[in-house]
Formats: structure tokens, sequence, C-alpha cells
């Protein structure tokens, strides 16, 4: 997460599916409101698959979409997620990750580990002092795909169960992966899905770039019907990205489309070249607030898997680090 304000709600659409609806939201962080981690036991939750996606992931032919890279997090119980796959970023970033964030990034086990089948990401309220004498009263984790895999266009999807509580900042997104080159907002980025965690039933789906970013990113939320939150159970969180336009979805529900004609004038489309994946999970900052007393730690985002899809005429896929 690059640097973000309390950002505009431009759009709220309230999704009911046939049976049931559910909703989606931008790319930050969200914590869970259980005293200890949640775990997933194999076949403890029950999840439809969306049209033309298959029980392995291997492809969704239905919607032209084939398998182009994926992270099952199907590895021995304790162990850090697959290298070849993910580095993370330690720290506390620039000035608390450019948002006042609160926690100090790890990957250490009590932060991030497989655990049956899932990866999990744990904020922890503790005293925690780096070698450089830097201090933070909160730890938790951060991934990315960055010089490992990017790739540009594509369906981008994660099925994921964050947690919920003041302050908490869960979240899944994409930067360009010519941030360096070029640097934020430049590079643009993508949040697939981020929630406030006070905000039980709400996420948010938002794109930045140059003259939109931060506060003037564009944004859409999705809240679930009926009085249920999203830290009830696992949703599917994703972006079909095309040439000129991104789509957004939880679970199978549409929820908001962008294209060149919603930018600001005089602004640039920068959504044109590969991006890489980055899961984290905030204490604190700008944008959610700080946790409170009704904040219970430690508190988990519990990540299913993430796949890649992309159209079968399509080759912009790189996996510089293998």
């Amino acid at each position: 997460m690059l640097p973000r304000f309390k950002a505009p709600t431009l759009g709220l659409a309230v999704g009911i599916a046939m049976c049931a609806g559910i909703c989606v939201g931008t790319s930050a962080y969200r914590t869970q409101a259980a005293h200890a981690p949640l775990l997933k036991s194999p076949g403890a939750y029950s999840f439809t698959l969306p049209t033309g996606a298959s029980s392995d992931g291997s492809h969704r032919s239905e919607d032209g979409w084939v398998l182009s890279w994926s992270d099952e997090f199907n590895q021995q119980d304790g162990t850090a997620p697959d290298p070849s796959k993910w580095s993370f970023a330690e720290g506390v970033g620039n000035n608390g990750w450019g948002n006042n964030e609160l926690e100090y990034y790890t990957k250490r086990p009590s932060n991030v580990v497989i655990q049956n089948g899932n990866l999990v990401i744990t904020a922890r309220r503790e005293t925690y002092t780096d070698p450089s004498g830097i201090t933070r009263n909160f730890t938790s984790a951060r991934l990315k795909t960055q010089e490992l895999f990017s790739q540009a266009y594509g369906r981008f999807e994660a099925r994921i169960r964050i947690p919920t509580g003041p302050g908490l900042w869960p979240a899944f997104w994409l930067l360009g992966d010519n941030i360096k080159a070029v640097g934020w907002p430049s590079c643009g980025e993508i949040d697939i899905m981020e929630n406030k965690g006070k905000e039980l039933s709400t996420v948010h789906g938002t794109i930045h770039g140059p003259g939109y970013s931060a506060a003037k990113g564009i944004s859409s939320a999705y809240m679930i019907p009926g009085g249920r939150g999203f830290a009830d159970d696992f949703h599917v969180f994703a972006v079909e990205w095309e040439p000129k336009v991104i789509r957004f979805y939880v679970d199978s529900d549409l929820y908001a489309t962008r294209t060149p004609e919603d930018l600001p004038a005089g602004t640039q489309w920068v959504y044109d070249h590969p991006f890489f994946i980055l899961l984290n999970f905030a204490v604190g900052g700008k944008w959610p607030g700080p946790p409170d007393a009704a904040t219970s730690f430690p508190s988990s985002m519990l990540v299913d898997y993430v796949r890649v899809y992309q159209r079968s005429n399509t080759q912009s896929v790189s996996n510089s680090g293998r």
C-alpha cells in the first residue's frame, strides 16, 4: 500500500446475488475480531466456484481464462510462504508506509505462516524493537511477488477470510512493476480488496494513478446485505483487467467497472504494463484510524489461495525470479 489518505467512496453498490449477496473493497488490510488466529481445517468451509472455474483452479475455460500463476498454500504446517513466489517487505517504510501505519512488518512465523492450507498473516499487539532501534507496538506482515512474478492483464483473484476490528486494515492489491523507475503513483495501483476493520460488511476497490491517487483515488464500495460480515467466511476478491477496462468482483458479483472515461480530465490511464501482487495486514493509519479497546489481538487474515489467469492469446507474463 502506498500513501493512502481517507479515500472518498465514489460509488456504493449493494449487491444481492440470486441466493446471497456479497460485497467488495479496496486494497488495504483488514483484521479479525478473534482472540487468536483463525485456522481452517480442510473441508471446514464450503464454497461454490465461480462460473467457469475448475475445482483445482487450472482453468476458467467457459470465461476464456487460462491459469498462468497460483499459490494454493498447501505446504507443510508451520512453514514460511514459498520463497520462489513471495518476498517480504519488512520494517515501517517511509512514515508508516506513507499512511502513518502503526505496525512493524516482519517475516517471523508468529506474523506469517502456512497453516491448514492457508497463508495466515497475524497482527499482534506487542512491543517490538528491530536491530536499528526502531520500536513499534504492533507487528504484522506484508508479502509481495515483486521481481518474482508480474503480469499485464488477466484475472487476479484470492480467496480470503478477513478479520474485523477498529484500526485493522487488510489488503489484496497490485502495483506496477516499473515502480522503481517511475515511482508511485505513476506506476499505477489496483486495490482489489481493502477493508476498514470497523466496517464489518463493506470492502473497497480502488485505482490510483498520476492525478488520482491517495484521497483522490477512484473507488467503489460493496456491502454484504442481510447484516452479515466479511469476517464470517471466506470470499473470493478479484479483478478482471483487460486493455482499457478493469472490473471488480466479490465472489460472482461484479460491482464496479473502471475505464479511461472515469479518470479526471487531463490524467493518464497507466494500466498497460505488468503489475505484481501484494498481500498485507496493516494496523492503524490515516484511512482506518487507530485500534481501540474493542480491537482484539492477535488478529489474522487467512488466504486460501491466490490465482492469476490470462486470456489464451495473451503473453504478457513475467516470472523473473524463476
